[in-house]
């Protein structure tokens, strides 16, 4: 009976394995949050299921990614900065824009909350972390998140306060600039999810809290982009195929049950 049940499993396991080789490849240039969160790892084993497609990524800042785009690095983009998605295909670059899923931002801190940030609108907080002069932590990388934070500072009427000494351009991703904010007790703009993920493996240790949420300004979307036809190397049948995976019932439940700590961290939204 052992003998048999060790066939089995490694029948099964050469199964899976002739399936992954046998799948055809696609190159996603994505944020950091998707990857951050272990989203993409928790659906690569349904998309490979499901299509056939063995999903790969490049996690960076949107505006990186959107640089991959252009230069037609990646099959295909998952990206969260509204603005620069319409203006790069209005450019030229990409072809279509499907909006699947999003989440919010949200304003982070040091749990004494010297700057008196919590409960406050966004814009209000950062007036009072400009006023009282509290460090602030910036991605500074031209991600999605930093492309949000610097019209967020111009949804308060301030000026970007990238010249302060109390404001820090980490230059890194999500996690990196979290971990550089508990190190120095600094404010932060944070998308939920990498929040949630961070808080999951530092288990309240950080010293850091949520402190300014749920303002209507602070919606996180996130979109697909097919790409332009002029990248004729890239695999725009399969990334079609991707895209329309994300966007049906199956890609949309994958990612509503996808939770940490029993949070759910997207919401789904495919019109």
């Amino acid at each position: 009976m052992r003998r048999l049940s060790l066939i089995l499993a490694l029948g099964l396991t050469l199964a899976f394995a002739g399936a992954a080789l046998a799948a055809e490849t696609i190159l996603v240039g994505t944020t950091t949050s998707t990857a951050d969160t272990g989203l993409l790892d928790a659906l690569v084993p349904k998309i490979l299921k499901d299509t056939g497609l063995e999903m790969r990524w490049i996690a960076v800042g949107t505006g990186k990614a959107l640089e991959h785009g252009k230069n037609c690095d990646v099959d295909v983009l998952m990206v969260h900065a509204p603005g620069a998605e319409k203006k790069f295909i209005d450019e030229g670059h990409g072809v279509s824009r499907m909006e699947f899923m999003y989440n919010d931002f949200v304003l982070v801190g040091p749990a004494k909350d010297p700057a008196r940030i919590k409960g406050k609108g966004v814009a209000d907080a950062l007036k009072a972390i400009a006023g009282a002069k509290a460090p602030f932590a910036s991605r500074g990388d031209d991600s999605g998140t930093h492309k949000m934070e610097k019209g967020l500072w111009k949804v308060a009427d301030l000026p970007l306060p990238d010249k302060e000494s109390w404001y820090i351009g980490v230059g890194q991703g999500m996690l990196a600039t979290l971990r550089m904010a508990a190190e120095r007790g600094a404010y932060t703009l944070t998308d939920r999810g990498t929040w949630i993920s961070f808080e999951a493996k530092d288990h309240g240790k950080s010293g850091l809290a949520i402190l300014s949420e749920g303002d209507k300004a602070l919606l996180n979307q996130y979109s697909i982009i097919q790409l332009a036809p002029r990248c004729d190397k890239i695999k725009h049948a399969a990334a079609k195929k991707l895209e329309a995976w994300f966007l049906s019932k199956a890609g949309q439940k994958a990612i509503a049950d996808f939770k940490l700590e029993g949070k759910q961290l997207f919401t789904p939204n495919a019109k």
